[in-house]
């Protein structure tokens, strides 16, 4: 793909992204696929996986209290708990507060449900099966994963055709949790509203974004501070991935939403 020599350009010193089509194929790849990467919060649609997976097997239920919420107001960081501490800021189900400290519960509430450590619960139920070799949970749920840009690929591929799960779950982890609650997206701000659904950020009509201008608005995924991002289109019918070995600042705010749409266009021919 021709849109992937932008990131040529790009202030960093290493990059490697893949582009990946509905039906799984590889559209277009540039840079170290095999390179490793710390994901930051990209770790969170892994660990959401796990627990969509642990919810059909039936370890956990959405509705069942995990510390100071449910698991569903955990995953949709709707629990009320703060960013990086356990103080709470809000009533479960009130505010849109992005929370590691809620992925970090989450991730015991499910070892304490199962007795399996919850990375290696994502290693034999979801690394390994998708033959993601080179990914691992080395630090928290919601932001210690490290991975490669193929072995996310291989992800983005399951994320358009789920084998691990059911597609109704995958549609429901992929559509708006807790409408019309407001919050800050980190790195741009306050917005009204903040959608989100069940561990994955939903694009809707957010200004500014890290997704491209004519991103639909069904696109989600997430974006990591170390200067990484996955996002799913399922009107363009793809999914990308671009990891990067800067942190996320004002480059990347400046850098992915034309990367973003030079990819689109070039998809739409």
């Amino acid at each position: 793909m021709q849109s992937l020599r932008l990131l040529s350009d790009w202030p960093v010193d290493h990059v490697a992204a893949v582009v990946v089509a509905a039906d799984g194929s590889i559209v277009g790849q540039r840079g170290e696929t095999g390179r490793e990467y710390g994901l930051a919060s990209v770790t969170k649609p892994l660990t959401a996986y796990g627990v969509l997976l642990a919810v059909e097997e039936g370890a956990v239920e959405w509705d069942e209290e995990a510390g100071p919420a449910t698991v569903r107001h955990l995953i949709a960081h709707t629990s009320g708990l703060a960013f990086d501490t356990d103080a709470r800021q809000a009533e479960p189900g009130a505010r849109r507060i992005y929370s590691n400290t809620g992925f970090a519960v989450l991730a015991d509430h499910l070892y304490k449900n199962t007795g399996i450590a919850f990375a290696d619960y994502l290693a034999e139920g979801v690394f390994g099966p998708l033959g993601m070799t080179s990914t691992r949970l080395s630090g928290s749920a919601g932001a210690g994963a490290v991975s490669t840009a193929a072995d996310l690929a291989r992800f983005a591929a399951e994320l358009q055709t789920p084998t691990l799960i059911s597609a109704e779950t995958l549609a429901e982890a992929t559509s708006v949790a807790y409408p019309g609650l407001n919050g800050v997206l980190p790195g741009y701000g306050m917005q009204k509203p903040n959608d989100w659904g069940l561990g994955f950020e939903i694009r809707d009509g957010k200004s500014p974004h890290w997704t491209g201008t004519t991103s639909s608005p069904r696109t989600y995924g997430h974006f990591g501070q170390s200067g990484t991002f996955l996002w799913v289109d399922p009107d363009a019918g793809a999914a990308c991935v671009v990891l990067t070995d800067r942190p996320f600042g004002d480059w990347a705010v400046e850098a992915w939403p034309p990367f973003t749409d030079a990819v689109l266009a070039e998809l739409r021919g």
